[in-house]
């Protein structure tokens, strides 16, 4: 595959806050500085919640290809994710992404084949793949007819 390049651009609003927009998408998004940090802004989109989001749509579009290939029957998909910012070595980092996948299959027989293909899906996520963060995923399975 040839490389792909991916066009976001960032214009400053007013405060702390700004609006993303990309040439190649029709919806923007508000981001702004989050509220632990001096003037950050509550009720608005960070970097720090773009950064756990790229990492959990990346995880769910990967699952979708992952699943479809190996005909897992499933009805529901959902994932929380939590991405932790901390202080390390006098840097602020996004240290990991915890991830708890919720799953609902149809049939106990297929739960230990599902976790493999959310496990699989984690591994092969490109995002995860790029960023030094540690990604912890959690799966949790449900039955569809408990």
């Amino acid at each position: 595959m040839d490389a792909h390049f991916y066009a976001v651009n960032v214009e400053w609003i007013a405060d702390k806050k700004g609006i993303l927009s990309s040439p190649e998408l029709t919806q923007n998004v508000e981001v702004a500085t989050p509220p632990p940090f001096p003037g950050g802004i509550e009720n608005t989109w960070s970097p720090e919640h773009l950064f756990t989001s790229a990492v959990v749509s990346c995880f769910m579009t990967t699952f979708l290809a992952v699943a479809n290939n190996s005909k897992l029957n499933y009805s529901e998909f959902k994932c929380n994710a939590k991405g932790k910012l901390e202080q390390v070595e006098g840097k602020y980092l996004m240290t990991e992404v915890l991830l708890e996948a919720h799953l609902t299959i149809d049939n106990e027989e297929n739960k230990e084949r599902a976790i493999r293909i959310l496990e699989k899906s984690e591994q092969a996520c490109l995002i995860s793949n790029s960023i030094k963060s540690a990604v912890t995923l959690t799966p949790i399975i449900k039955i569809s007819n408990e």
